[in-house]
């Protein structure tokens, strides 16, 4: 990658914050810590912020085919590769395990200076088992299969104890070996367990197991949660068991009701039964990080088109109740309604984390909300390796937010950032922040303007704020109509450098709309600080 003198100090920051530290520089393993009014990812002792991409499916199941992929990654700003890791490469044969690929993946990232967050592609991948072992595929009656009109289906049933004990073996050796060859490292700073699970095709398993427990007893640990939780629960899963007598005791039928949204509790509580115990033997071996992810569903879709089960916002609740080994649930976010899906999902203490998710454009907005508004662990969209030009809107993105990350990971804890993402449909948004009234909208000059702006605002100390991103104006006004007038002092761009502002111009005139607000203009990113003054 060709390299100007005006990005060289960014990227030797991006550098720097990406790289694999030293064994001497290292401490406890990759941790979750509340800190401050937000929980963060802890890497080396430090908040890390993923900047990430997931790979395709199948890329990393060669070295070769990744070895020209990761100067590419890292070129465009990426300091995290999210990368699927199978069960059917891992344990070829039943008691076999093979972690050359393994091993290669890592070394080949830590030559990069990349992190890495690992996929366990084992009993579901997209709610099938395409990944799972032949020896697992093959022997049906001992790993069982969901049934669907009175057929199995190539999905490996949550009601297979064998299932559980043969992936959680699994799991759980691959922990380890992590253990044994990256815990001084800390390449590997999360692990994703299994892959947009639940049943296609059906609102639930109909296999004679399925039926058995359907029409059995709730588990008491699931309504002792209900109860205990009643007033944090997710409303429509409230209102559910509400419509159905808030039952504490009963069969599934009897407490949610024979119906597809029953069924869909019921197939919750088992794939996050199984889940939670494959999880549980992997944080046994080495404990680190771990969620689910989450095929979303459409608001008006059913169970059966979504993978019934999977941890849909309205069911988290069911899936906590089942165990606590998972540390966060993680929502593929493909769809329109990038804000509300975010907020359906940093909710009642779960960290907000996006490892699949929309790139080009839509992405190098979209993670400015995700981190600034939302204080996101980190934000990936799929199939990264498509599109990996250093000039595009999403590198632009990602080198901002590496020379910002120190610095935003302190106003996430502090609660202090506000992240946005604006266009025609939605052109302004308001908040308070450091004592004022702020009015943020698409930026717009001598009566031409941009169709779309984003970025993020952080408090900087007494009448001081430092935004970035581009394409939004801002104007200040004091939040009660009594106080003084808001005026703008001053307003510098510049970067930082090793979490020092190195100024740069200072921007007046057409820059600052003759005073009049504080633009920062669509044509490329900016960071910039400016200082507000009151008068009469």
């Amino acid at each position: 990658m060709r390299i100007t003198f005006r990005w060289l100090p960014i990227t030797l920051l991006i550098l720097a914050f990406s790289t694999v530290s030293s064994p001497q520089q290292n401490g406890s393993a990759p941790h979750l810590e509340k800190r401050g009014s937000t929980t963060q990812l802890i890497v080396d002792g430090k908040p890390f912020l993923i900047l990430s991409g997931e790979l395709h499916n199948s890329s990393s199941s060669s070295l070769e085919y990744m070895k020209p992929l990761w100067p590419k990654l890292a070129g465009m700003g990426l300091n995290t590769v999210i990368t699927p890791l199978s069960w059917e490469l891992v344990e070829p044969r039943e008691g076999t395990y093979d972690f050359s690929l393994v091993d290669g993946l890592l070394a080949q990232a830590r030559e990069a200076h990349e992190r890495v967050v690992f996929l366990w592609l084992a009993s579901w991948k997209n709610g099938m088992s395409s990944y799972a072992p032949v020896w697992v595929k093959q022997n049906t009656k001992h790993f069982p299969r969901v049934v669907q009109h009175g057929k199995e289906v190539e999905i490996l049933s949550p009601m297979g104890n064998a299932t559980e004990e043969a992936d959680a073996k699994a799991y759980a050796a691959l922990m380890s070996h992590i253990k044994e060859v990256d815990a001084r490292d800390h390449t590997v700073v999360m692990m994703q367990v299994e892959n947009e699970v639940g049943v296609l095709g059906d609102s639930r398993d109909r296999s004679d197991a399925a039926n058995r427990a359907f029409y059995s007893a709730v588990p008491s640990e699931l309504t002792s949660y209900l109860l205990a939780h009643r007033d944090s629960l997710y409303p429509s899963l409230r209102a559910l068991w509400e419509a159905n007598g808030a039952k504490t005791s009963g069969t599934w039928a009897q407490v949610f009701g024979d119906s597809p949204g029953g069924d869909e509790i019921f197939m919750a509580w088992h794939y996050a039964h199984f889940i939670q115990g494959v999880t549980a033997k992997g944080k046994a071996a080495y404990d680190i990080p771990m969620y689910v992810n989450t095929w979303l569903a459409g608001d008006d879709s059913k169970p059966g088109s979504y993978p019934s089960g999977c941890p849909e916002p309205w069911v988290v609740d069911v899936w906590r109740a089942a165990g606590t080994a998972l540390d966060l649930y993680a929502p593929d976010l493909y769809a329109e309604n990038f804000v509300e899906w975010c907020r359906r999902y940093h909710r009642t203490g779960n960290p907000l984390f996006m490892p699949e998710a929309r790139g080009g454009k839509t992405g190098a907005a979209n993670v400015f909300y995700a981190l600034g508004e939302e204080a996101g662990l980190g934000f990936s969209p799929f199939a990264i390796e498509d599109d990996t030009d250093p000039n595009s809107d999403l590198a632009a993105s990602y080198r901002e937010l590496a020379t910002l990350a120190p610095i935003l990971a302190e106003h996430q804890s502090a609660g202090d950032a506000h992240g946005f993402v604006l266009d025609k449909a939605h052109p302004s948004v308001d908040f308070t922040a450091n004592g004022y009234a702020l009015h943020v909208a698409l930026d717009e000059i001598f009566g031409h303007g941009t169709d779309m702006g984003y970025g993020l605002i952080m408090a900087d100390g007494p009448d001081r704020f430092t935004g970035a991103g581009k394409g939004f104006r801002v104007s200040f006004s004091p939040i009660n109509e009594k106080d003084r007038q808001v005026g703008i002092g001053t307003i510098d761009e510049g970067v930082f450098e090793d979490g020092k502002w190195v100024p740069g111009r200072r921007l007046n005139g057409d820059e600052n709309d003759q005073g009049q607000g504080w633009r920062v203009d669509s044509r490329s990113m900016h960071t910039e600080k400016v200082s507000l003054y009151r008068f009469d």
